[in-house]
């Protein structure tokens, strides 16, 4: 993925929000890559270089800011678009394609072979797939770490790892100190009575109203619902196991907070997935905003609109069973 230096270093130089998780920097002198929003001081155009991935960050030897937390910005990823096959395996190493599995494992799932799929990935990310599935990890884990109180074993499950041994290898490799000491040096939220919350970051505008909604009129009886307060409530079941997921927008976080409640904590990254996926929260607002700005018909509507986004399913059987009904009878 090809990005401007001096475009992005403006970006950086002005901490222009916009830019926020379409690229990052690394910085040659420490050693660290941070988000264009980072509060440190802007550091000299000789010693930064620009990566348009966390992945790409890290396997170029940087290890992510404490400060501005690289794991909290949108999840925009400015190369989607450009090759189906790569969203199609980010989508199955978010929920655990690469945990205990093969690359060659993963190819033959997308139809295709390892070397290729080693290309695309470094053509579009600048990192090998395991590299962009250890990050992925690494960084779920530090906001476990950050926003939760979970125990640091239920941590290295959530995130993926195979053992805590590798689990604090890894952090140690990285950061050069265990899990835990980076939980005492953050502010760790209160423990929820059951489950635990996280806040899911997206790219403002966002039109919460809309998507509450949509959501709200198509409710299913005992699966799910929309409270007085405009929270977003619905049961889930993954591999068994039951549980439950909370939504309620935070317009100040600039993300949506999400209370999960299930007895699987491994299925934790699988389930923040599907809530991202539901509430589109992968959305570029500005670029859509520029693309429906061209067209004579759409322009007014889109500028009416800002934020709006396109609800997804929670799976594909219930997608397709909501899409055969829905055209037998209307939504009401």
């Amino acid at each position: 993925m090809e990005l401007d230096p001096d475009a992005c270093y403006r970006a950086l130089a002005t901490r222009d929000a916009r830019f926020d998780g379409r690229f990052f920097t690394g910085v040659r002198t420490t050693g660290i890559y941070c988000r264009p929003v980072c509060p440190a001081r802007t550091p000299r155009r000789e010693n930064v270089r620009f990566f348009g991935s966390a992945a790409a960050a890290e396997a170029a030897g940087f290890r992510s800011c404490l400060r501005c937390r690289p794991e909290s910005s949108p999840d925009l990823a400015a190369w989607r678009g450009t090759s189906n096959t790569v969203s199609r395996a980010l989508a199955l190493i978010a929920e655990g394609g690469l945990d205990g599995a093969a690359v060659d494992t993963l190819a033959f799932r997308l139809g295709l072979g390892e070397r290729q799929l080693r290309r695309l990935f470094r053509q579009h990310l600048g990192a090998s797939p395991v590299a962009v599935a250890q990050t992925r990890r690494v960084l779920f884990a530090r906001q476990l770490l950050t926003e939760t109180a979970m125990p640091l074993a239920d941590v290295a499950l959530a995130a993926g790892f195979g053992s805590v041994r590798r689990f604090n290898a890894t952090f140690r490799a990285l950061y050069g100190s265990a899990p835990g000491a980076l939980r005492r040096a953050g502010q760790v939220a209160a423990a929820e009575p059951s489950g635990i919350t996280l806040t899911l970051p997206y790219a403002p505008p966002y039109d919460w109203a809309a998507m509450a909604d949509f959501l709200a009129a198509r409710a299913i009886d005992q699966v799910e619902r929309m409270d007085d307060a405009g929270r977003y409530h619905r049961s889930v079941a993954l591999g068994g196991a039951r549980g439950t997921v909370s939504i309620a927008h935070d317009a100040r976080a600039c993300g949506l907070r999400a209370t999960i409640r299930f007895p699987a904590v491994a299925a934790l990254a699988t389930l923040v997935g599907r809530i991202r996926r539901v509430f589109d929260l992968g959305a570029d607002p500005l670029a859509i905003g520029r693309h429906l700005a061209a067209d004579r018909l759409l322009a007014p509507l889109a500028a009416a609109r800002p934020g709006l986004r396109v609800p997804g399913g929670w799976d594909g059987f219930e997608l397709a069973v909501r899409a055969v009904l829905g055209q037998q009878v209307s939504v009401r």
